[in-house]
Formats: C-alpha cells, sequence, structure tokens
C-alpha cells in the first residue's frame, strides 16, 4: 500500500489540536479540583503533611523568599539588557529553597488529579498522540514514536510546577502578614502590618515590664511610670524576642494553608494563579519557549514586609 507524504505544517497542526483539547479539558477541570482540595474538608488533608519536618522547613523558606525575589528581579532585568545569558542561566540554579512536604502534595495532587499524568488516556502526550496517529493513518502510515512527546512535555511541566510551589511561600508569607495586621488590631489596638511589627510591640511590653519590676518605689508604680514614659529596650532582647516571634510566625505558615485555602478558593485566586500556569504551559509547549509562568505572588508578600519594616522604622 502506496504511502502519501504529509506536510510539516499538517503535524503542527495536529500537535496544536492535541495540545489545545488537553488544556481545554483541564481548564474544565479545575472548579472541582479546586473543590477537593483548597475548600473543606479537602484543604485539611492537602495540608496536614505540613506536622512534622515543614514546621522547620517553611521558617528557613520564609527567611529565604526574600533573597530568592531579590535574584528573580536581578535574572528579569539582565534578561532585558541582553549579552547575560550566561549570567541569567546561572541565576536560574539559584534555589527556591527547600521543597515542603505541603509543596510536594499539592504538586503531585496537580500532576495526577488537574493534569493526570498518570492516566495514560488524559494526559498531554495522549492527546498529542491521538491527533498525530489519525494523521498518520489518513496518509496510510502506521508507526509512531509517543515517547519524544513525554521528553517535550516533561521540562514544561516541572518548570511550572517549580513556580507553582514558590506561590505557596508566598502565600504563606502574605498570610502572615495578615494575621499580624489583625492581632495588632485586636490585642493591641495597633496597626502591625507584618512580623516585625508585633514583634516590635512585645519587645516593649516586656521591657516595660522588666523596669518596672526594677522600679525604686515598687512595680505598680514602675508599670504607671514607664507605661508613660516607656523604656527603650536593649540590642539584645529586641533581637532575641524578634527572633522567636518571627521563628513562631514562619512555624504557624506551615499550617496556614488549612486557613489560607479556602479564602483564596473562595475569592477565585486558586482558579486564577492555576489558570494561569495552564495557559503558560500551553503557550510554552506550542512555541517551544521556555517557561514563561512567573507568578506575581513573592513580589506582593515581599512588597508588604518592605511596609512593614517601614512602619516599624527599621528602613
Amino acid at each position: 500500500m502506496t504511502q502519501t507524504p504529509f506536510t510539516e505544517a499538517e503535524i503542527q497542526q495536529a500537535i496544536e489540536r492535541g495540545t489545545r483539547r488537553y488544556f481545554d479539558q483541564c481548564r474544565e477541570a479545575l472548579p472541582g479540583f479546586i473543590d477537593r482540595h483548597f475548600r473543606y474538608p479537602g484543604a485539611i488533608q492537602t495540608n496536614r503533611v505540613a506536622i512534622g519536618w515543614d514546621m522547620l522547613r517553611a521558617p528557613i523558606n520564609l527567611f529565604w523568599a526574600p533573597l530568592y525575589a531579590l535574584v528573580s528581579i536581578l535574572r528579569f532585568v539582565l534578561g532585558r539588557i541582553g549579552g547575560m545569558q550566561s549570567l541569567v542561566g546561572l541565576l536560574q540554579r539559584f534555589p527556591t529553597g527547600f521543597t515542603t512536604q505541603v509543596q510536594s502534595n499539592i504538586s503531585q495532587l496537580v500532576l495526577t488529579d488537574l493534569l493526570h499524568q498518570d492516566n495514560p488516556e488524559r494526559s498531554l502526550q495522549y492527546y498529542i498522540v491521538a491527533e498525530l496517529q489519525q494523521l498518520y493513518e489518513q496518509h496510510e502510515h502506521t508507526e509512531l514514536d509517543s515517547e519524544r512527546f513525554h521528553a517535550l512535555t516533561e521540562p514544561v511541566i516541572e518548570e511550572a510546577l517549580t513556580q507553582y510551589r514558590v506561590t505557596r511561600t508566598a502565600s504563606a508569607d502574605i498570610t502572615n502578614t495578615l494575621s499580624c495586621t489583625v492581632l495588632g488590631a485586636f490585642a493591641f489596638q495597633k496597626f502591625t502590618p507584618g512580623g516585625i511589627g508585633i514583634a516590635l510591640m512585645f519587645t516593649s511590653i516586656i521591657s516595660t515590664k522588666l523596669a518596672a519590676q526594677d522600679f525604686i518605689f515598687g512595680e505598680a508604680l514602675g508599670e504607671v511610670y514607664y507605661g508613660m514614659f516607656p523604656p527603650e529596650p536593649t540590642l539584645g532582647l529586641t533581637l532575641g524576642v524578634s527572633a522567636g516571634v518571627l521563628a513562631t510566625l514562619a512555624a504557624f505558615a506551615a499550617l496556614s494553608g488549612i486557613i489560607s485555602d479556602p479564602i483564596q478558593a473562595a475569592l477565585g485566586l486558586h482558579r486564577y494563579r492555576l489558570q494561569k500556569m495552564l495557559n503558560h504551559m500551553e503557550q510554552d509547549f506550542l512555541e517551544r519557549s521556555g517557561n514563561s509562568f512567573r507568578p506575581k505572588d513573592q513580589y506582593v508578600a515581599r512588597i508588604l514586609e518592605t511596609f512593614d519594616l517601614i512602619k516599624s522604622g527599621l528602613l
């Protein structure tokens, strides 16, 4: 039987059809995915794996995040200048921090329950191969190597998930900032937009308490006196209390998804972020370009931190 030739354009069109069908399926599955894993009771199951080593990894990630954000900005600027590709490539290898159990769990859920990479009949390569197989059959070709498409899709998916994991750290950081603001408003009737503000507030309270205990006319009069003329906290006390408060908040961040995930789901933030990730993955695969998914959450977190430092008088 004669094999009729087909053009490169026909192959590209078949790949594009399969790719678009696949990502349309993923976008349709988004609401159900978010309901299962980011609303109650699924949000508890999603985040419960944080109990354990994540209580140590999360604080390290939150302290590491500002440095990673700075490197990301530098990489973006150098990429626009041109002629700096070797340095940009080096900066791209800069680690995002420790991968937490929650991040790994969510990445796996995205891979299996949204992208269906573990299901041979719902994966991206299946849709592409199905379109190409139909094209091959029309031209009386029967052999098709599907493994090459797996090799093409894997880097795109992995890089997108790496960037998505960064948003989890940023989300925890933003949750901490907002929690501190609420705590300061209700407990101290003060505007404390972040961990530094809360730490300085506790430092002032402890410093006043210690000074009152040593007041020459007794602790009761000391509290009155130092209530009107607050003592200057020592550097050691300020650093010690700040470190303790920030470490406690960072440890809380490991489990903050139990609170923040349902709120983000209700506000549509999870859907927006995941849909944007899918759109960029589709674009990157079709254009054979580098990963273009660069969520802005980490920069929002850094802006809030900067505001906290300014409000606390440290900047």
